[in-house]
């Protein structure tokens, strides 16, 4: 089977489809791209399916790439026979195809290596071919040779085990066979090496079923070996393995078996196959566990960033801290830096006066209506400190939010963040992006790593390469998907934008700020290194509020421009009347969409999006989203009680439940089990970062500060 008929077969999708999309992908086309303008070739392939399409297209290239050099390799050695042949191009997986090459692989010296340059290899045929053990051991009495250092039978008989051993690891069908048996029969267990108590108590003496085990639990038990916490392995009834192994070896030689190769097939498994087939099925689990957790990493962070901005504020951005006390960080409604300082809100009475007079004059200088609290240290008593404040002068109608702070310090401290604010230090430059985050969250957080935004479980653990590029891709499918201002944004977001890198984005930056701001999308072919292919990728993601042409503030895209004009022609309308707002009612003046797409020579996927483009032009796909909720009264986990009803803010999404921000410093957890009355396989079957929830207080812990949550029966 051709890649192409396999992933056909795989995506359920048409060989045309299949064809295209290959295409598109070799000819340099990102996938935002692809998704939102090749919607006729693809068959309307969404960016996520387009996405896994891409990573299986170069995984199974990949798998070819290395079949052939496995091949190649054997063949070198003159050993490439036809069955081989047939084996490695029926090898679907890469564990497959190096089992297939393990016994051609260069070896170092093994003991079957020893044992063949002592010239054993004629007495392991000897012990395959006859079962009566006198004659084998009158064969081995004629290989000792002291100079070769076999000075007995027993000798000679090793090393031939040894070699019968080796040649029994080597077989790809028995550790496919014995990988399977191990996965169904095999026990993974893990055992305390410290009498320490940690976070690991639960895996202390833990023990489960392999093909049972879930990946959150994978995952933890393998941190807590890597923190020497634990020491994990996986056990089972050997002889599962030993029975299939000697009847495999029996058929394998005849009918003969005698005790030397049973001893061989017993060596065989417990030294050379047990370990490298746990070491297997160990990375296998964990890999797994890893792609699982950058799922829900993926839907966590996506939504995390399409969370609506609060537009129109004014806001002051403060940064919690004890010692060196509260930084401030004030932003106008575009998120240009009005103002910033230091207050100390958890010393004395007097600095803590001081702080709220500060606080009020700034809200009352730069008519703040919203203050936004990092959640970290010390948040709790500014949480206090702001409602506080805010409540002695209620005419301002102040509301303040709390915001998840994560990765705010890696971005203060990064060269991006010195870069974008060289007169401020770390925690000034945290304050201002604790600000920009209510007001566009995707913009601000953009410009941080995405493993470091906080809302995925393990992803220190995992490989970071992988990591890196999975949420990468979250971050440009978002980033695409809303759209940028191409004459406000910074160049972290613009390097985002399909086809453009980061000394393009660049490149942008400072074509702007040396001729001002762009008229027209036409103009961005003058910026160095965005040439046509660029052009091409870029143009309909990036918007221009009011430019020459109005179109230019839709996701149309230029090539596209013609059509959009003879629709417009042919209803009875014009450009400028895009220009004042987009025509609401356009599709009801389409009777027959088909009909039209045809008279205007386009797809009727591409006519459809122009049409809503429109209707309503700088559309924003996150106003639709409920937007945050907004607090002026302050709660602490000492305020609550079981059975109390709050509304809360879903913060994370993990594999046992989610986190809620319910008001008080410390977000509860709703366990998978409290979520629904219905089954569900997982939290995100219905739940989302972002979700306004009603939750029920089961328990509180004051001494561990942990919250036990319900949204059932309310």
């Amino acid at each position: 089977m051709t890649i192409q008929e396999r992933l056909t077969a795989e995506f359920n999708i048409k060989p045309w489809q299949t064809e295209n999309v290959i295409g598109l992908i070799d000819e340099g086309n990102t996938i935002p791209f692809i998704s939102r303008y090749r919607k006729e070739a693809t068959g309307e392939l969404n960016d996520e399916v387009l996405r896994s399409f891409d990573d299986r297209l170069k995984y199974l290239r990949a798998l070819e790439e290395r079949k052939e050099d496995i091949k190649r390799l054997i063949d070198e050695q003159g050993l490439l026979t036809e069955e081989l042949t047939e084996a490695i191009e029926k090898a679907e997986l890469l564990t497959e195809l190096e089992d297939i090459y393990r016994p051609y692989r260069p070896k170092r010296r093994t003991r079957a290596t020893i044992a063949k340059e002592k010239g054993l290899e004629p007495l392991a045929q000897f012990i395959k071919e006859n079962s009566d053990e006198a004659k084998i051991e009158a064969e081995a009495e004629k290989y000792i040779d002291e100079e070769k250092e076999i000075v007995s039978t027993e000798d000679a008989l090793a090393g031939a085990m040894d070699i019968i051993a080796e040649e029994i690891s080597d077989n790809a069908d028995y550790r496919k066979a014995i990988r399977r048996l191990t996965f169904k029969h095999g026990i993974l267990k893990s055992k305390a090496t410290t009498e320490e108590d940690s976070v690991y108590a639960q895996y202390y003496d833990y023990s489960e079923p392999v093909g049972r085990i879930a990946p959150h639990r994978v995952l933890a038990i393998d941190r807590g070996e890597n923190e020497k916490f634990l020491s994990v392995g996986i056990e089972l009834d050997t002889d599962i393995i030993l029975d299939f192994l000697n009847k495999k070896e029996e058929k394998r030689n005849n009918g003969v078996v005698n005790k030397w190769s049973v001893m061989s097939t017993e060596d065989a498994y417990k030294r050379l196959i047990a370990p490298s087939i746990e070491r297997e099925i160990r990375n296998d689990l964990t890999e797994n566990a890893q792609e699982k957790a950058m799922v829900v990493f993926k839907v966590n962070l996506k939504n995390l960033l399409m969370q609506p901005p609060i537009k129109g504020m004014r806001v002051i951005g403060l940064d919690p801290g004890y010692r060196t006390g509260c930084k401030v960080g004030v932003v106008d409604e575009y998120g240009k830096v009005l103002d910033t300082g230091v207050i100390f809100v958890t010393h004395s009475q007097a600095q803590k006066d001081s702080a709220k007079e500060f606080i009020k004059n700034l809200i009352k200088k730069y008519d703040i209506k919203l203050i936004s609290i990092g959640n970290g240290t010390a948040s709790g008593e500014t949480e206090v400190f702001v409602s506080e404040t805010i409540k002695e002068i209620p005419e301002a109608g102040t509301k303040y939010i709390i915001t998840n702070e994560a990765g705010a310090s890696v971005y203060s401290a990064s060269k991006l963040g010195t870069e974008e604010f060289p007169e401020f230090d770390v925690t000034q430059r945290s304050a201002v992006s604790i600000a920009r985050r209510v007001q566009d969250p995707l913009a601000e957080l953009v410009k941080i790593e995405p493993k470091a935004i906080g809302v995925g479980q393990y992803q220190h653990d995992m490989n970071q390469k992988r990591l890196g590029e999975t949420l990468g891709g979250v971050v440009e499918d978002c980033v695409n998907s809303v759209g940028v201002d191409l004459n406000t944004a910074s160049w972290p977001l613009l390097s985002y934008i399909s086809g453009i890198n980061g000394t393009v984005a660049k490149n942008i930056v400072a074509y702007r700020e040396e001729n001002g701001k762009f008229n027209s999308r036409a103009e961005l072919k003058k910026v160095a290194k965005l040439g046509p292919k660029a052009f091409e990728q870029c143009a309909g993601f990036l918007r221009i509020h009011d430019g020459k042409n109005p179109l230019d503030n839709t996701s149309v895209h230029p090539e596209s421009y013609k059509i959009a004009e003879a629709l417009l022609k042919s209803l009875g309308y014009s450009e400028k009347d895009v220009a004042k707002g987009g025509i609401a009612d356009i599709s009801s003046k389409i009777k027959d969409i088909d009909a039209l797409a045809k008279e205007l020579g386009v797809g009727v996927p591409t006519l459809k999006d122009i049409v809503e483009e429109i209707a309503k032009p700088g559309r924003d796909p996150r106003d639709d989203i409920e937007t945050p909720q907004l607090r002026a009264d302050v709660m602490s986990i000492e305020d609550l009680s079981e059975g109390m009803i709050l509304t809360g803010t879903v913060r994370n999404v993990i594999d046992f439940g989610v986190f809620v921000d319910i008001g008080v410093h410390q977000d509860g957890l709703v366990h998978i089990s409290e979520i629904s009355d219905k089954f569900i396989k997982h939290p995100m079957d219905i739940l989302s970062v972002g979700d306004i929830v009603k939750v029920k207080i089961l328990n509180i812990d004051l001494k561990k500060k942990r919250i036990s949550l319900t949204m059932k029966n309310i």
